[in-house]
């Protein structure tokens, strides 16, 4: 299972980091493509986690992503 770690910036102008796995993925940058994927889409939706939550971060929010394969981004 990959695991990856998304700096989300908002159109609002704030962030939040967000981990995002794939247990079908074992690979970072094939997960990374994926992200962009979705996101490019006026429809994509990722589900993600902060901390012990599920969230769903739609690409219609998104301004920018910054991606760590491991752990928060400082």
């Amino acid at each position: 299972m990959a695991t990856i770690v998304l700096r989300v910036r908002l159109i609002g102008g704030d962030h939040t980091d967000l981990t995002y796995e794939d247990p079908d993925q074992a690979d970072e940058h094939e997960m990374i493509d994926h992200v962009i994927e979705v996101l490019r889409e006026p429809s994509g939706v990722l589900r993600c986690r902060h901390g012990d939550r599920w969230v769903a971060l739609y690409a219609r929010g998104v301004a920018s992503i910054e991606v760590s394969p491991r752990g928060a981004i400082v």
